[in-house]
């Protein structure tokens, strides 16, 4: 059997996963854990949600449908398993500005328009493409509707009513300080209190009374004073279900109502997802590292979403979308499942029915208070020193005030442009500075070497006197064709006049050049050569099969094999013999334990670009990682797992897969009656990938947002997620994993294509999500090559 060449496969549906157990009966069980985290969601939805519908003009009862629509319906059909859905803050002047434009059924239409759209997003997968919005652009668009929110929510706060805009609710708080409403504004000013001072309450008792969520107390105690001071105040006032408003046909420009649906469906799709991507990396905090809890599924995120939408705007509920509150508390609850946002969906809908009573005694202000506070912590602090730090604070300040002064589109459009200006900028600023240091001139180049920077290096290059040893560096991450062109010229012209030039990276690396055009004429193949392509000033080599003119006989390839060791010696070994003097000095310390399948045509140190003493590498039939205990005396993967991690002290491991891998063909059309030949035996530590790939627990792996081309395909990505999986059972490696002094990474290498992927998020506990992306060039040098 060969291992090194795929054989024909038969192409299964894609819609049906191989060796899939028959499907039985499924039973729905809840988890305490589920169950009280649910209750606890519960508790902070009711009021928010209430307060949200006040702060948009919607009815209130639409607050509560977006929120049980929300927990039930994205919940159960949404990608991300711990993430709660409603009626979001973010969403308030949005949906305010378009019921004062439209009224309230033309703005339910335009919910489930935007529901629809999002469904039709996520048929084309393009979640993951919103994530690439800059995080400065989501911060200020985020923070510029929070300070809208509280401008409009402070004039309730304060007895009035709120402006259009904020520009107006700016202009109108003079008037409104000289006619504050006393009880009102006693009322709010009781519920910032609490919500500011309960999560603060010290000692034993603080951290047990911290449980009961904030809004609610706050809430609850601004309703119990207002009722026994007997103050006058707006109270909530739900009307009859039976005379609740449902949508209507949309009425107004087609434009306007275009703008609206892809205002909701922006801001929804991009929160939502932003959301999901938080709660993953508050799963993988966990203490078990969120075993059991699948990573979000944003494709399907954004459909569940959508579906949601369609429901809540069909239902006269207001717009839906992924909520980082709502979800934090999921998660610091200690849900397992979806079935706590599912109950906390339930637990709305049967306080909608049965608490009204209770909820009509709820003041108007203690809402407006506590969206107000919701409002005032959507600018956050945090984000405007990272934007400060990543030196993008111009852009947030544009989005923000953008949104503010213009409104979210447009301010979104505004930070865009200014986030692609400072790009171009970045791009097109590059520093060039020449100085001489022991006798050797150095260039240092720092930023982007682009065709804008050509005048400025030429100038630069052509002060260096001829003749001199010259060191060039690189400090950037890009450099296209036209500066490689002019480098490559000048250093063939310098070396031509016996010179010598010596390029290297920020740190002092010396990076691997080719040689000028004259001399690379003349230069021996390249390492990467088959032997039967080598020509290197000799006639070319006959293949195994081709007889040679003198003799008649075959070429023996012991002969091709001495051959490639006797180039080796004489154009590559005084190339790389200090180094190795080092290394045999020093001794070996790499800092990669790379695993991968022992195929011919993987090569190593092509594809990863390393040298000696980089990479400890272990090769077999599969890239299989036996689990521990089950190696029936084969250790070899086991003692080299070992040394590299205690003895090495690597810092971290790669599995690396490959298309059209002879192991995962053998194994996938392997039965239980074949023979137990060595080679099958080895391959019975790959089964564990081949339940994995049937399970219906665990999402297709998919490779740069496609499927894989077949069940080969699909079983090779497959091994490398599980082979991780079986890594973390040796206890050496799971020690270093908790220490967090050790990284896994999954590869998969298409040889035909000659292109790496990465495994996402293999460096989470727990936390694949089975999407192999594609790496690009990197590195100023390669990718001028690539161009």
């Amino acid at each position: 059997m060969t291992l090194c060449t795929p054989a024909r496969t038969t192409t299964r549906p894609r819609t049906q996963r191989p060796h899939s157990p028959p499907e039985g009966p499924r039973r729905f069980r809840i988890a305490g854990a589920d169950l009280s985290a649910s209750i606890a969601v519960f508790l902070i939805a009711l009021p928010l949600s209430l307060g949200i519908a006040l702060a948009t003009g919607a009815p209130l009862q639409s607050g509560l449908v977006a929120a049980a629509v929300g927990g039930l319906v994205a919940g159960r059909f949404g990608g991300s398993p711990l993430q709660v859905s409603g009626p979001a803050a973010g969403l308030t002047v949005v949906t305010a500005e378009i019921i004062q434009l439209y009224g309230w059924r033309t703005t339910c239409a335009i919910t489930v328009l935007a529901g629809l759209a999002q469904i039709g997003l996520s048929a084309l997968r393009v979640a993951r493409s919103a994530l690439a919005v800059s995080p400065a652009i989501v911060h200020g668009m985020v923070a510029g509707i929070g300070a809208t929110i509280a401008l409009a929510q402070l004039h309730i706060v304060l007895g009035g009513t709120p402006q259009s805009s904020a520009v107006d609710n700016v202009l109108g708080l003079p008037a409104q300080l000289a006619d504050i409403h006393g009880a009102g504004l006693a009322v709010s000013a009781l519920t910032v209190v609490v919500l500011l001072c309960w999560p603060r309450l010290p000692g034993r008792a603080g951290r047990l009374v911290r449980k009961v969520p904030a809004a609610l107390v706050a809430v609850a105690g601004a309703t119990a004073a207002a009722t026994f001071a007997g103050l006058a105040v707006p109270r909530v006032d739900l009307p009859s279900w039976s005379s609740h408003a449902l949508p209507g046909m949309p009425e107004g420009p087609v434009l306007g109502i275009a703008a609206g649906v892809l205002t909701i469906t922006l801001v929804t799709s991009v929160q939502s997802l932003l959301s999901a991507v938080a709660v993953d990396k508050l799963v993988a905090a966990r203490p078990d590292g969120g075993r059991g809890v699948p990573r979000s599924a944003l494709d399907r995120e954004l459909a569940g979403q959508g579906a949601a939408n369609m429901v809540s705007g069909a239902l006269g509920g207001l717009p839906v979308a992924g909520v980082a509150v709502r979800s934090v508390a999921n998660v610091s609850a200690g849900a397992v499942s979806r079935a706590s946002t599912m109950l906390h969906g339930l637990w709305i809908v049967l306080a909608a029915l049965v608490l009204v009573p209770v909820l009509d005694l709820i003041p108007l202000p203690a809402l407006a208070a506590l969206v107000m506070v919701v409002g005032i912590q959507m600018v956050s602090i945090t984000h405007i020193r990272t934007v400060t730090r990543h030196r993008e604070v111009v852009v947030y300040v544009v989005t923000l005030s953008g949104v503010v002064l213009i409104g979210i589109l447009e301010g979104v459009a505004l930070g865009i442009a200014v986030a692609i200006a400072v790009s171009l900028h970045r791009l097109a600023r590059t520093r060039i500075n020449l100085e001489e240091r022991d006798g050797r001139h150095l260039l240092h180049v720092r930023g982007q070497l682009t065709f804008l920077a050509v005048p400025r290096l030429s100038r630069a290059l052509h002060q260096l006197p001829h003749g001199s040893d010259v060191v060039v560096e690189l400090d950037g991450s890009f450099m296209d064709h036209a500066a490689y062109e002019t480098l490559s010229d000048w250093t063939a012209g310098h070396l031509a006049h016996g010179g010598s030039v010596e390029t290297t990276g920020p740190s002092g690396v010396r990076i691997a050049d080719p040689l000028p055009a004259p001399a690379a004429a003349h230069a021996c193949c390249r390492p990467w050569t088959p032997w039967h392509n080598h020509q290197c000033g000799e006639p070319p080599a006959e293949r195994p099969d081709e007889a040679t003119e003198e003799t008649g006989s075959r070429r023996s390839p012991g002969l091709q094999l001495a051959s490639g060791i006797g180039k080796f010696q004489r154009n590559t070994a005084p190339l790389v013999r200090d180094e190795l003097a080092r290394l045999a000095r020093e001794g070996q310390n790499p800092s990669q334990l790379f695993l991968t399948c022992a195929d011919s045509r993987l090569v190593t140190s092509m594809i990863t670009s390393s040298g000696p003493g980089d990479l400890f590498t272990v090769r077999n039939v599969g890239n299989l990682v036996p689990l521990p205990g089950e190696e029936s005396g084969d250790d070899s993967v086991a003692a080299a797992i070992e040394y590299a991690v205690e003895v090495l002290r690597v810092d971290s491991i790669t599995v690396c897969g490959h298309s059209g891998c002879g192991a995962m063909q053998a194994l996938l059309n392997g039965g239980p009656d074949d023979p137990p030949t060595p080679l099958r035996r080895w391959l019975r530590h790959g089964r564990p990938s081949l339940e994995r790939m049937a399970s219906r627990r665990h999402a297709w792996a998919r490779i740069s947002g496609r499927l894989p081309a077949d069940a080969v395909e699909q079983l090779c990505l497959t091994n490398v997620v599980q082979q991780l999986e079986h890594l973390r059972a040796y206890e050496p490696v799971a020690r270093r994993l908790a220490e967090g002094t050790l990284t896994l990474h999954g590869m998969y290498f298409h040889v035909g294509e000659a292109q790496a992927y990465l495994l996402a998020g293999a460096d989470e506990v727990h936390s694949y999500d089975d999407v192999f992306t594609q790496v690009m060039p990197t590195g100023p040098l390669e990718a001028a090559r690539a161009s």
